[in-house]
């Protein structure tokens, strides 16, 4: 299927004229990038409680805005894969690390943060639960038949701007302070 999706990459020839790196040159380039990445991360991090205090919801912010950031990459990859016709790639860019995160990234925060004494758990709000199963259920339709059209694509932009509006709106729950004088 991926290799069916290769020989019918438009701009093949291209990327094989092009220079490659050397194996060194790659781990520099891993290790630069990661270094990066990594710094971001770290003052995005800083930034939410400000970011909050101005009147983003923590729900916009954790749905919305740091995956679009934190995501921005792959969602560029997965359009230039499917203008070279290669959907198959641009489907696995985009479910990919959904999956990841869902299995992996959000059980492991939850040990690591047991580890460090932190309270965490997988108990997540019905609005949570709510939106996750309608955005599971909508892709899923969409891909049910094997095709795609402008129409699909515009339909789960639109649902995208509808979880980013609810989530907007949605109150924040406020977190009962536990501390007895």
């Amino acid at each position: 299927m991926l290799a069916k999706d290769e020989d019918n990459d438009e701009d093949r020839h291209e990327e094989l004229a092009r220079a490659k790196l050397t194996l060194i040159e790659c781990f520099v380039a891993i290790a630069v990038s990661l270094t990066c990445v990594c710094m971001s991360a770290v003052f995005l991090v800083q930034e939410i409680e400000f970011i909050v205090a101005r009147g983003v919801s923590d729900n916009f912010l954790g749905l919305i805005l740091v995956p679009l950031v934190e995501k921005a990459a792959e969602h560029l990859t997965a359009v230039d894969e499917a203008w070279d016709n290669q959907i198959n790639f641009a489907l696995f860019h985009c479910l990919a690390p959904s999956i990841q995160t869902a299995l992996l990234n959000a059980p492991l925060t939850v040990i690591v943060g047991w580890g460090m004494g932190k309270e965490m758990s997988l108990n997540f709000e019905i609005f949570m639960v709510v939106l996750l199963v309608l955005s599971i259920l909508v892709v899923g339709n969409f891909l049910r038949d094997g095709k795609s059209n402008y129409l699909e694509g515009a339909l789960c932009v639109l649902v995208y701007f509808i979880v980013a509006v609810c989530t907007w709106y949605y109150p924040g729950v406020e977190i009962a302070s536990t501390n007895q004088y």
